[in-house]
């Protein structure tokens, strides 16, 4: 690791968890679903990145690294789905 990666890697963690604080706020202001689900996401992939800084064994070919970005991934596709799904109109 180089003598910037932790310090990139620390910058892209904080800014993930900066939006999932936003995506929260969002969601305590309307109770909207979606908001919630992003901001869940976002703080998975702010632990994912602060996972590759502090565990050795946690490297970016790891199967971890992939499975936290999945499933943040795939809640975001999940909330969008379900937005969009949506009441059915009468």
């Amino acid at each position: 690791m180089t003598r910037f990666e932790p310090f990139l890697l620390g910058l892209i963690a904080m800014g993930n968890f900066v939006i999932a604080l936003f995506f929260l706020r969002f969601f305590m202001r309307t109770a909207d679903r979606l908001f919630l689900l992003f901001g869940i996401a976002f703080c998975i992939l702010g632990v994912d990145r602060c996972a590759l800084l502090y565990v050795k064994a946690f490297s970016e070919t790891g199967t971890g690294v992939y499975l936290l970005r999945l499933l943040a991934f795939g809640l975001i596709l999940f909330a969008i789905v379900d937005k969009n799904r949506g009441p059915k109109a009468p």
